[in-house]
Parts: structure tokens; sequence; C-alpha cells
């Protein structure tokens, strides 16, 4: 984990960077394809979304009192959006969009201004704000 400092313009730059988006969710899509088929099942991607941390009400630790068929029911849900055509498994093409539905709502979600966040080694946001930087070297 690293503590970075961004706003919506890192991420949406990242988004808009159609290259290196496809290539850094092409990189996440291909380490969740275990079975290398081409395509996510909720089994391969359950990990994933169980991160999101959506239930987090301090510090990394989901709301204890929801019950386990209600975090299925969640968890499904979730998968649901990635499934945009109902097959059960989610291509490339729906990864792709989905990340880029919930990359663009994080950037309207932190506006204009800069914020300090801490960012998890790997994830998208580090990913956006080190190719900002990469940006602002060469620029310099």
């Amino acid at each position: 984990m690293s503590v970075e400092i961004l706003d919506g313009s890192t991420v949406r730059s990242f988004v808009e960077d159609e290259p290196a988006f496809n290539s850094s969710v092409d990189g996440r899509f291909a380490a969740l394809d275990a079975d290398h088929d081409g395509l996510l099942s909720y089994a391969e991607m359950a990990g994933e979304l169980m991160s999101l941390r959506v239930l987090e009400k301090h510090f990394g630790v989901d709301d204890t009192e929801v019950h386990a068929d209600e975090l299925a029911t969640l968890y499904r849900g979730l998968f649901a959006r990635f499934d945009r055509d109902g097959s059960g498994e989610v291509d490339r093409d729906e990864f792709r969009a989905e990340m880029k539905e919930v990359l663009l709502a994080v950037a309207n979600g932190l506006g204009f201004l800069p914020v300090q966040m801490v960012i998890e080694e790997g994830s998208f946001l580090k990913v956006a704000v080190d190719r900002e930087m990469g940006q602002l070297a060469r620029a310099a």
C-alpha cells in the first residue's frame, strides 16, 4: 500500500487512455481467468467482488450483522452487473465496460479537489496515479 494524492481527473484520464486502461483491465481479467477459457465464472470473480468491501464499516471490516444469504445475494447482484448479457459468465468486453463505469463513478466521486488516499499496490487507482506521475516526469 502507498499513500497517494489524486483527484477525479487522474482516474478519468486513465480511463480515457484506451490502450493503458485496456492493458490494465485485461491483465486483471487474465489473472482472474483461472481456467484460461476467456470467460469469468462467478467462482472466478467471487474473491475480487468480495475485495470491494461493499459493506465496510470500519477499516476493512465488513458489517458482521449481515447474514451469509444476504451477502451471497449482494455478491451475485454485483456479478450480474458485470454479466451484462445474462449468460452466467463475464467476457472481456463485459469486464472492460463495467470496470470503465466503476472507475468513472470513482472519478466523479473524487471530484476536482485533490485527496490523499491509501491505495493498494496493483490496484487500478495505483495504475492511474503511476501513469499520471510518468506523464508529469516526461513533461518536465
